[in-house]
């Protein structure tokens, strides 16, 4: 450790004639053909060598000119930009390099590595002591980006190179400190830094200590302890913090000091032990966590915080930032420890800058920026250009718009002074106002097909400034006239907050007028507005007032009555209809099940017959009926029918005409002969269930034995046959072990003779009703994208083609039907929400063999059913707002009945797959308690019709 500080300085001194020799070597590589570089005389060999080496020149030029035309249309691309890096440097060009990672850097905090290399190549080619200082303006940049010990130790390293310069010793304790308090408590890396920093210390003693014999100075020996006092001083502060191996350096500051460890040194370091101990379970839940390690941190911040120390609590926070840059709440949450707790400026904007560099998709990190800049006082045009910033981040959700539009907005508000009656202040904030509308109505509703304000809340705020701040009502009328022509005038609770403000700030004739235009265009809860006219006219109006207010209303309250009551007597007939189609399609069932029973009895074996079809009949009763789907072929089973052993023997689809020699074959073919497959429940857990195979497949118990047996050892394969012996396309794999079954859950999806086979654990829903085996996420996720409109001959591989130019593509999932067959639909999957997003603002719209295809980030809507009125009852009227998503407008799925005459509604049974079923409809009449019966009743009663 001596000499560390020596071959340091070695180093420095020798980088100077290190980069004049590989200048000199650079020169001497000249170009092929010139008379210099002796190429004349190179041999064959040589020759194809060098001609290989010129073709992969001229691929990596063309690849550097690609990515930087890719840059220039979408110069937020991050792994573009990674990837030019690479080429460049690999080349070395190095002037294009640099200003590659210049562009880079103003875009994004760059990681831990890419600083590194930048810096070493730096400095490399710094020599002159200009070159020095930029260099040192490179470390300064690299250590704002994100903590990291490695970085601010190499800092140090390359500062004592110009320790020879004026103040060049000062210069390097002030990099230490900074390092020291930035990472110096960082409990596996903080050690490097002190280390370092004790044997720079060390090197300037050696080199005061006077020459051996002579007899120092009073001055020398003053410098001489003053140094020592400082390496005591150094040794004394890391011990009282805790680190890693910090039993190595009590004992080498035991062997290093001539005099004793004072007691307060060591009272601090065996506290500092006892601190270790509790940080030591965390930092081993860190080191063998894998990557994100978000819980993990997660929880070592909250140790942090119980704690309470604030440069710890920072610490942490930036540690696990470093490695999960692009989670938006980690962000959010050390930003608002930063702005309540620290509160202070340099440290808190510079955590804001880097959390939207890093995010830059998500609005609540801006909104927060923008509200830190205005409680720092930062200058108004910086604040102004920020939001600018914010609007070309590329949000995702239309929304997003209106909520940093209303920051801003408030923003402006704060600084505008109403005691005067006109200011530069006020004129921006109106100004901005306007431009926030028109921006809505054009930038944000031709990208997302809406303007993310149906409700025009930012012309209701501009409403309210004008007349409560302004006192200018007239222009608050006017801005309400436009928001009710913009579709809201249907709405009882805008013309409310209208009349509401009239009242607060204009004139009873207008809040009358307003009232009555609510009564004769409000379609949701007319009731509401016409008593809130009539409490009016009630306590402020005259009796003509009165009469006008009552006529008005009573006309206004008939017309809604008829037009409930034709409402509910058009679903009323509906409902009827159903009903009636339901009832002939269970006749026709039974009469076509009943004379296909008579028709075999004839034959021979009527008792067997009839004894079989007794449990048939009435398992067939049981289930839902069966859903044929086009293109199919044979009749498909929805996965509930499939599920359970007693639904399995029910009624198949339409059969195709068999070919004549077939016919004889399944005439001879009696149902004795076929066994039933009989399930054991207790090896559930070592059995899956396969559906959705091929009626056509031939052995399938060999077929499927030979594609399972890659999961383990396969036990036994029942396959589940019709009456007639035909394959039901569906089966039971029993494993050995359970592991094997767990495995075997993989395969689902998997296409198999041209369909993509179902696989999903054996499980009774008898006894688990709440049983789901969707295995794809009905939630929003931010980091997959959900992509229709594709060409139906559109495969995996070109798809994947088109959207790994914006990120690393982690999984593609074309949706098919249950034959194999495309839908146009599919799901791509990215590594994190920044590519996603940005390949959303690249790709939607965009045109893939001539059909327009539409993105969007994965929000899949809830599919739930309305209940069905009952006849003769008004339908409810929808809430007063439309309900919006991610994609969009959404729908309600509320009834027309109003509250008070609602029925329980029917319990809509959902099957597995997704594919919801509803409960028969219900006539008007009380409903009577039917008669229980078995299913070998009802099946005996179909007989006998």
């Amino acid at each position: 450790k001596r000499g560390w500080l020596r071959r340091e300085l070695h180093k420095m001194a020798a980088a100077g004639a290190e980069a004049a020799a590989v200048a000199a070597e650079e020169e001497k590589r000249l170009p092929e053909g010139d008379p210099e570089s002796g190429g004349d005389s190179e041999d064959e060999g040589d020759s194809d060598s060098s001609g290989d080496g010129e073709d992969e020149e001229k691929e990596n030029e063309a690849e550097i000119q690609r990515l930087e035309e890719q840059l220039s249309i979408n110069a937020f691309d991050y792994n573009c930009h990674l990837d030019l890096i690479k080429l460049l440097r690999q080349e070395g060009e190095l002037i294009k390099l640099r200003r590659a990672r210049q562009k880079m850097s103003e875009l994004f905090p760059l990681t831990e590595e890419i600083w590194l290399d930048w810096l070493k190549d730096e400095i490399k080619m710094a020599s002159e002591s200009s070159e020095r200082e930029k260099v040192y303006e490179l470390f300064e940049r690299a250590v704002k980006d994100y903590i990291c010990p490695e970085i601010w130790l190499e800092y140090a390293q390359y500062s004592i190179g110009g320790i020879g310069q004026e103040g060049g010793i000062e210069k390097v304790r002030s990099v230490f400190e900074r390092a020291l308090t930035a990472v110096g408590l960082h409990v596996t890396k903080g050690t490097a830094l002190w280390e370092a920093y004790r044997e720079f210390e060390n090197a300037i003693l050696e080199t005061a200590q006077p020459a051996p014999g002579s007899i120092p100075s009073p001055e020398q020996q003053q410098m001489l302890c003053s140094q020592l006092e400082k390496i005591h001083t150094l040794f004394r502060r890391q011990l009282g913090i805790p680190l890693l191996d910090m039993e190595a350096s009590y004992a080498e500051y035991e062997e290093w000091s001539e005099e004793p460890i004072p007691e307060a040194t060591i009272k601090n370091y065996k506290k500092a032990l006892q601190q270790l101990e509790k940080y030591k379970p965390y930092e081993e839940a860190l080191l063998g966590a894998e990557t994100p390690k978000l819980a993990e941190y997660q929880a070592y911040i909250d140790f942090e915080m119980k704690a309470g120390d604030p440069a710890r609590i920072q610490l942490i926070y930036e540690r696990a930032l470093a490695e999960n840059c692009l989670v938006p709440d980690l962000w959010a949450r050390y930003n608002q420890y930063l702005d309540r707790q620290l509160k202070v400026k340099e440290l808190v904007l510079s955590a804001h800058d880097r959390a939207v560099r890093n995010c830059p998709w998500t609005v609540g990190l801006w909104i927060r920026y923008l509200l830190a800049m205005e409680r720092h006082r930062v200058d108004h045009s910086i604040i102004s250009e920020m939001f600018e910033k914010a609007l070309n981040a590329g949000f995702i959700q239309a929304t997003d718009y209106v909520e940093i539009w209303q920051a801003y907005l408030d923003y402006l508000r704060r600084r505008v002074d109403f005691t005067q009656d006109s200011s530069k202040e006020l004129e921006e904030l109106r100004s901005a106002f306007t431009r926030a509308v028109e921006y809505l109505k054009q930038e944000v509703e031709e990208r997302f097909s809406e303007s993310g304000d149906p409700s025009c809340t930012i012309m209701q705020n501009w409403a309210r400034v004008e007349a409560r701040l302004c006192n200018n009502m007239q222009k608050a009328r006017e801005l309400w006239d436009n928001i009710m022509t913009k579709g809201n005038a249907k709405y009882a609770n805008m013309w409310l907050e209208y009349y509401n403000l009239e009242r607060a700030h204009g004139d009873t004739q207008h809040c009358r007028k307003a009232l009555h235009r609510a009564v004769q265009c409000t379609s949701d809860y007319p009731e509401h507005v016409c008593e809130v006219l009539l409490t009016l006219e009630r306590i402020e109006g005259t009796l003509e007032d009165w009469d006008a207010a009552v006529q008005k209303t009573e006309n206004r309250l008939a017309r809604v009555n008829e037009q409930r009551a034709k409402a509910a007597e058009k679903e009323a007939a509906l409902a009827k209809q159903e009903e009636e189609k339901a009832e002939q399609r269970k006749q026709a069932r039974a009469e076509k099940k009943a004379s296909k029973k008579a028709k075999k009895t004839k034959i021979g074996d009527k008792r067997k017959a009839d004894d079989d079809d007794e449990g048939e009949w009435g398992q067939e009763e049981a289930e839902q009926p069966s859903k044929k789907h086009k293109g199919d072929g044979d009749g498909l089973l929805l996965e509930e029918d499939m599920e359970v052993e007693t639904g399995l023997f029910g009624r198949s689809g339409a059969d195709k005409p068999d070919h004549p020699a077939n016919q004889k074959e399944k005439a001879s073919t009696s149902r004795k002969d076929i066994p039933k497959v009989l399930h054991d429940s207790s090896k559930d857990n070592v059995t899956v269930f396969v559906s959705n195979l091929s009626y056509t497949m031939a052995n399938p118990e060999v077929k499927l034995k030979e594609l399972f047996e890659s999961c383990g050892e396969v036990t036994e394969i029942r396959p589940v046959f019709s009456n007639k012996g035909t394959f039901r396309g569906y089966c039971y794999v029993e494993f050995k072990e359970e592991k094997s079954a767990l495995q075997a859950l993989g395969l689902d999806r998997q296409v198999v003779e041209g369909r993509p086979m179902f696989v999903s654990p054996c499980v009774d829903k008898n006894k688990n009703p709440d049983f789901k085996v969707f295995r794809y996420s009905t939630t929003l996720e931010k980091h997959k994208l959900f992509i229709s409109g594709l060409p139906f001959s559109c495969t995996k591989e070109e798809l994947e083609e088109l959207c790994k130019a914006h990120g690393n593509v982690k999984d593609i999932r074309l949706v098919t039907n249950r034959a194999g067959k495309p839908k146009g639909l599919a799901y791509v999957e990215y590594e994190n929400e920044a590519q996603a997003s940005q390949a959303v603002l690249k790709m939607d719209g965009l045109t893939v063999k001539e059909h327009v295809i539409k993105v969007a980030i994965s929000n899949p809507p809830l599919r739930r059913l309305p209940d069905k009125p009952e006849a003769g009852k008004a339908p409810q009227f929808a809430v007063p707002r439309p309900v919006y998503g991610a994609r969009g407008k959404g729908r309600t799925q509320l009834s027309m009945m109003p509250r008070a005459l609602q029925r329980q509604s029917h319990p809509v049974a959902k099957a597995e797959n997704g594919m919801v079923q509803n409960s028969p409809a219900t006539s008007s009449k009380p409903p009577e308690e039917p008669k229980k019966m078995s299913n070998a009743d009802f099946a005996k009663m179909l007989l006998k019709k």
